[in-house]
């Protein structure tokens, strides 16, 4: 299943609040007037130059240790899907408090639906729960697994639409607007049928949503938001957003990811994700359909890099 931010960051960039930016798309808000954006090439030379590059201690955002948690540290012999994974999505811990919190109320292991290398599964553990790591992708849970080795830790590859686990869990967690990656409603009906036979009685679903994207478009070469950048076994990994677009069903989230080799060789992708418009309240009455009763909504307030987020809580 594709990340997204995981995606959701915000597009601010190097602001001027006077002048307003305008986005290329009618209805959509850009953030403002921002910083040319530098190449991965160029982020290369200013690693190098700062001697920060072979240390990892500066310009690497991704290995960051959370508040609370385990630094997830980024190893030269991690598969790439890993390095984007960390250096886009590791770094957000707005929500741990939350989960925490949730976990320390709620007897009973907790399910961790989207795990990816561990971010809130490893913070958990590390705060003394019993985690389950639910994700698509064996690579990062291979990760999670190197990660997580003396925790309380297990992991299973499997799909958020259908899973079958034969145990119940006190808390099942839906962190970083994982459910708005199901494919809409038809995906969603597939998650609520498998996660409510895996709460124990009295448990709890507790899903994450954003709260709004600001739209925006970048042209090649010009200003937009600054990238994310580290660097990994003599590689530069540079990851940058360059537009949030409104389609049908939701919004289309675009990056362009850039490495650099040790002899200077540029790769260039473009990866795009789909996030699916989805509110509180749709999955309040989605949750009800599936025998689940409400009992409450929190803020996750936004960062500087982050959109604000409202997790949806549902009891069995």
């Amino acid at each position: 299943m594709p990340r997204a931010g995981r995606f959701a960051r915000r597009a601010i960039w190097q602001r001027d609040d006077s002048r307003a930016g305008r986005s290329s798309e009618a209805g959509c808000r850009a953030a403002g007037k921002c910083e040319r954006m530098p190449s991965a090439r160029q982020a290369r030379k200013q690693l190098d130059d700062s001697g920060a590059a072979r240390s990892g201690e500066a310009g690497c955002r991704a290995g960051r240790k959370p508040e609370g948690g385990r630094a997830e540290a980024i190893s030269v012999s991690d598969p790439v899907e890993v390095i984007w994974h960390d250096l886009e999505c590791g770094r957000y811990t707005a929500d741990l408090p939350l989960w925490r919190r949730l976990a320390e109320r709620l007897p009973g292991p907790v399910i961790d639906v989207g795990a990816g290398t561990g971010r809130t599964t490893l913070d958990l553990a590390a705060a003394g729960h019993e985690v389950l790591a639910l994700d698509l992708c064996d690579a990062l849970l291979e990760a999670l697994r190197d990660r997580g080795e003396g925790l309380a830790v297990r992991t299973i590859v499997g799909d958020a639409r259908a899973f079958g686990l034969g145990e119940q869990f006190g808390l099942c967690i839906v962190p970083m607007q994982t459910i708005q990656l199901l494919g809409g409603a038809e995906g969603r009906a597939g998650f609520w049928r498998c996660a409510v036979p895996h709460l124990a009685p009295g448990g709890v679903v507790a899903i994450a949503i954003a709260d709004s994207l600001e739209c925006f478009e970048t042209v090649e070469g010009g200003p937009g938001p600054l990238p994310d950048v580290i660097e990994v076994d003599n590689v530069v990994y540079s990851s940058r957003p360059t537009g949030v677009r409104v389609d049908a069903t939701g919004f289309e989230l675009e990056r362009r990811r850039e490495l650099v080799t040790p002899d200077g060789r540029l790769e260039a992708t473009r990866n795009l994700i789909h996030l699916d418009a989805v509110t509180a309240d749709t999955l309040e009455d989605e949750g009800r359909e599936a025998g689940l009763r409400p009992i409450g909504r929190i803020a996750i307030e936004a960062t500087d890099d982050y959109v604000g987020a409202t997790a949806v809580m549902l009891r069995a």
